[in-house]
């Protein structure tokens, strides 16, 4: 199959998928009491504690020694990363829709559902004349996440969500009024192609997966892209002509063919994994939501990858620790396989396939405009919103 396929079927595989198995988002109970914290470090110890208390809380009703348990910044700097998302939404939704059209709001992959609680309390306490005119659509792929999201919803707003139990790539609804559309950590676990490159003629060769009688795994390449490969490397081609980024090919092609004429070397560059899946999601707002704002954020750059080019990082947890592999070829369902995201390149290939006109940051000027930095600055000065996120980025359409 194609490495897309094989990286999509280990982790949303209904039965046997990473994340229809083993897994549980950290939820840090009451909010942390950041002007109370002295420093970064005194915050991390206190995090390592609650997630200590988190784990053995659920080893109490079943002990899980393969449990994959994560955090996001919802869940960390919940309620202010949420209203600080609200605020944007409702002073742009006040800028240009208001009041000719509802405020409607889709989030992909929305977890424990704390993002949408937290935004629509906000909405509803500091502007009740938008909250009777807002509506939340979450779409979410995993059936137990999904039912974790209703429960939260009944938390004083189940006549304000309605939860759409299906994956965005299965999306055939056409929804053609303005809306917002969140998509808060989610690219980096969508699906990559693997492209390596002769080093003699620059021709693209794209990776497959073969699994034999023993459950053993193997890539090989093929000279023959398939249709979904190839869109996105002439709309890369054309979107980001005037861009540098990465690229296996950047080196002078002498110094590439004498580095492969040596003894032992490759016969093919480092991979370059390519985000075929973020292409198609593209594609879906274009077609089925045209009069769409994205409001995204995730990593663009992450640590311990494994080599190539926008490589991902591929770990499991094991008895309470991270371990970190070096190849996405693992036992399916096991392992997380977590992508940076080139916002650069991707931008120019959303305004391509969308028309529309977009704006990143990185997540700390975002947060310093939209969030209130007494809510989250420790006795320090340290503002652990701003600070703990430096890695990633946020994509706005404007």
């Amino acid at each position: 199959m194609l490495m897309r396929d094989f990286i999509e079927d280990s982790l949303y595989n209904p039965h046997y998928g990473y994340f229809s198995k083993n897994v549980s988002i950290f939820s840090s109970g009451a909010p942390f009491e950041f002007n109370q914290i002295k420093d970064e470090p005194e915050f991390e110890r206190i995090l390592g504690e609650r997630y200590t208390q988190f784990e053995d809380q659920l080893d109490a009703v079943e002990y899980n020694e393969a449990r994959q348990l994560w955090h996001t910044p919802t869940e960390l700097f919940k309620p202010y990363y949420a209203e600080a998302i609200a605020r944007y939404m409702v002073a742009n939704y006040k800028l240009s829709l208001f009041p000719y059209h509802d405020m409607v709001i889709y989030e992909m992959g929305a977890g424990n559902g704390t993002l949408m609680l937290n935004i629509l309390d906000y909405i509803r306490a500091t502007d009740p004349d938008v909250y009777a005119r807002t509506k939340f659509r979450i779409i979410e792929i995993s059936a137990s996440l999904a039912s974790i999201q209703t429960t939260a919803a009944s938390k004083g707003h189940a006549d304000k969500v309605e939860i759409i139990n299906k994956s965005i790539f299965d999306w055939d609804q056409y929804v053609p009024t303005p809306c917002f559309f969140l998509a808060m950590e989610v690219f980096d676990n969508f699906a990559h192609d693997v492209i390596r490159y002769d080093p003699f003629t620059d021709e693209p060769l794209q990776g497959q997966v073969l699994i034999d009688n023993d459950g053993d795994f193997y890539e090989f390449y093929t000279r023959q892209l398939d249709p979904v490969a190839s869109r996105f490397l002439r709309v890369r081609d054309v979107a980001s002509r005037d861009r540098d980024y990465a690229h296996p090919l950047n080196s002078p092609r002498w110094m590439r063919q004498l580095r492969h004429k040596m003894p032992l070397s490759p016969n093919l560059t480092l991979p370059e994994y390519i985000p075929t899946r973020l292409m198609h999601f593209f594609h879906i707002l274009s077609r089925h939501f045209p009069a769409h704002r994205l409001i995204t954020s995730d990593f663009h750059s992450l640590p311990n990858a494994t080599p190539g080019i926008n490589a991902p990082v591929v770990q499991t947890r094991y008895q309470r620790k991270t371990v970190p592999v070096t190849t996405p070829l693992v036992q399916q369902g096991y392992f997380d396989i977590l992508f940076p995201t080139d916002f650069g390149v991707m931008e120019d290939v959303y305004r391509a396939i969308t028309g529309r006109l977009t704006r990143v940051t990185t997540h700390e000027d975002f947060f310093a405009r939209w969030s209130y930095p007494e809510e989250t600055q420790m006795r320090s000065g340290e503002d652990a919103l701003l600070g703990l996120y430096k890695n990633a980025s946020v994509m706005v359409t404007v």
